[in-house]
């Protein structure tokens, strides 16, 4: 991926309708002197590929008189953008300026005067004073991804000198009075069309944010952008949706985001704020999904399940057991300092396992669990673990009458630390993508759990 794709990050825009994030980002002024080294690093290149059009015609010159002349075949040996600046426009966009940038060609020239003499050589020439302005316009397409458009490019070639190597003093006069204009002007026609072309090649980045994310086969997660950016002399401020879907089925949920603001951190490149709304639609979705259920017979836990609780092992001796553990509600997911809390609405329904294989219903339990979360970041995937706090249970149903639900405390324990906790962290471990650009890399990435939303500080590498 080409290096001005972070030059494209700090562009990012939004569609016009608001509401409030589930995520933010903020680049920093160490994100933006990151983008303006790379970005103009790759605009050196396009300026590389200026083509300069051979030159011919006619003029008088002192003191030769009528001279034919013609200088082809001229290359760029050498092009430098020595101060450049990449400047914030608060509430407008970026504002791009070159300054006392050169250009050095060699070309060849050939002449042809007093009918019969003809001459020719090559020559040196050095274009200094070179100044590129450009206001870059911030957009948004209609996938909710941004899109830049240069508005107002403006190019200046200074001065020119040059070095003839062979001939006679009088080809500068011929240089001074004829070409020099002729040669600025037809590098200066080409240095705008090539910043557009340098800001298509950007926009061109920005279709890979991943505006919707795949997460796994159910779910999918929305990073399009729902307010426009906010832009100050320091920092941009970016709004992103953050929000699960079932894939295919883009059902929104009972609550909405709650406002919230990052903290004035300046260390990292870039800082990212995850909601406790964002992960509450995780769990709206994947209930909605109905793979928030998991069925455990004696070859996943550690003892039998029919001898861990003297009550089942007395009522059905020598049967197998089975349990059916489902949500009846989505989880509860929030975040306070340094704590992240899962509370979980369950039931157990217990089977009996008969002597040819169907299943005969023994009671059901209702379960109300606590689990904490650790997190963590894995490439460019935020990912998890949790251990379990806390559950209380009570009887729902029973079919074989009434018992001491206590006594299956035992069995509850041994299912939930044995099974579905680890089931859940192999999930929990794989993670979900955070809103990336092309092949974008986290690095010296450190993670802090605050008030309401998670909070990402890292640095940030294009490959």
């Amino acid at each position: 991926m080409s290096p001005c794709c972070w030059l494209a990050l700090l562009a990012l825009v939004s569609p016009t309708l608001a509401t409030n994030p589930g995520v933010k980002l903020k680049l920093t002024e160490k994100a933006i002197e990151y983008g303006k080294q790379i970005g103009i690093a790759t605009l050196q290149q396009k300026l590389k590929t200026i083509q300069i059009p051979d030159i011919a015609g006619t003029e008088k010159v002192s003191p030769i008189g009528k001279v034919k002349y013609s200088l082809t075949e001229m290359k760029i040996v050498n092009l430098g953008l020595p101060k450049s600046d990449l400047t914030l426009v608060p509430g407008t966009g970026i504002s791009l300026s070159i300054t006392n940038a050169f250009i050095n060609l060699h070309g060849n020239w050939r002449v042809r005067y007093l009918h019969v003499i003809k001459d020719s050589g090559s020559f040196d020439l050095a274009v200094s004073g070179l100044t590129v302005t450009d206001s870059l316009s911030i957009l948004s397409d209609e996938t909710g991804r941004p899109t830049v458009r240069g508005v107002n490019c403006e190019a200046i070639v200074g001065s020119a000198s040059v070095k003839f190597h062979g001939g006679a003093s009088w080809l500068y006069n011929l240089f001074s009075s004829f070409i020099d204009k002729a040669l600025r002007s037809a590098m200066q026609k080409q240095i705008c069309p090539l910043v557009a072309d340098a800001i298509n090649d950007m926009n061109q980045h920005l279709k890979t944010l991943n505006v919707l994310a795949k997460v796994d086969n159910h779910a999918e997660i929305e990073y399009s952008m729902v307010t426009p950016p906010s832009i100050s002399k320091s920092s941009i401020d970016l709004n992103l949706k953050g929000e699960f879907y079932n894939i295919g089925k883009h059902q929104e949920p009972p609550f909405s985001p709650t406002p919230f603001s990052l903290p004035p951190q300046i260390n990292n490149m870039l800082y990212i704020g995850v909601s406790a709304f964002t992960a509450n639609t995780a769990g709206f979705v994947y209930n909605n999904a109905g793979v928030l259920g998991l069925r455990i017979t004696d070859d996943m836990v550690r003892v039998p399940l029919a001898t861990s609780s003297q009550f089942i092992s007395k009522r059905f001796p020598g049967l197998m057991v089975e349990l059916l553990v489902q949500t009846v509600k989505e989880p509860t997911i929030s975040f306070q300092p340094n704590n992240v809390t899962v509370q979980a609405s369950c039931t157990m329904t217990a089977y009996a396992v008969q002597t040819n294989s169907t299943l005969t219903p023994l009671f059901i339990l209702n379960m109300e669990g606590s689990v904490s979360a650790r997190l963590f970041v894995a490439g460019v995937m935020l990912a998890g673990a949790i251990t379990l706090n806390k559950f209380e249970i009570t009887l729902g149903t029973s079919y074989v009458g009434p018992f001491q639900v206590q006594s299956l405390d035992n069995i509850f324990r041994i299912v939930l630390k044995d099974v579905v906790i680890p089931q859940i962290n192999v999930r929990l471990e794989k993670g979900f993508p955070l809103p990336t650009i092309g092949k974008m890399e986290l690095i010296n990435t450190e993670l802090q759990v605050l008030k309401g939303y998670m909070l990402i500080g890292t640095d940030v590498k294009f490959t």
